[in-house]
């Protein structure tokens, strides 16, 4: 099953796979998708991936917002050490282009930014790179099964 079918079968659950785009153009970078959508870039809820051990981190930020080491390393005890582009597959279930916050390999924890809070909706990737789903914030929590919202990122503003 391609990865892209593991995410629709993961928001079967709530009843949400039918709103997964998926678009004729790349949408693997910020600005790829945020054109693909016709959304401003800030818009697009990016996935980000750190080492955590043997495990893999990801905080889901605004597209505008950028990691802030000092945050970072106060709200998780370490400074940030972005996965390697072979290992984020293995430890997320997505190839790059595509990382999103469902359907994820079990030693995966979610995080999401308060960087995302500004916006009603947001279009985070759907396993592929070329795929988005339009969701609020609710929806975005409960699909991707985050653990807490936390204050890591920076160079965003409050309206986008």
């Amino acid at each position: 099953m391609s990865s892209i079918e593991k995410v629709k079968k993961h928001l079967e659950k709530w009843g949400l796979a039918h709103k997964v785009q998926e678009f004729p153009v790349s949408s693997a970078t910020v600005e790829l998708a945020a054109q693909a959508l016709n959304v401003i870039p800030a818009r697009i809820a990016k996935s980000l991936t750190f080492a955590d051990q043997d495990n893999c981190l990801m905080v889901v930020a605004a597209g505008d917002a950028r990691i802030n080491s000092s945050k970072y390393k106060q709200a998780f005890g370490k400074k940030p050490s972005m996965l390697p582009a072979e290992q984020v597959q293995a430890l997320t279930g997505h190839g790059v282009g595509g990382v999103c916050p469902f359907a994820l390999s079990p030693q995966t924890t979610v995080y999401l930014d308060v960087s995302l809070k500004r916006f009603q909706t947001v279009f985070p990737a759907c396993g592929s790179s070329n795929s988005a789903i339009e969701l609020n914030l609710d929806q975005l929590w409960q699909t991707a099964g985050a653990l807490e919202w936390v204050d890591v990122c920076n160079g965003w503003t409050g309206t986008g």
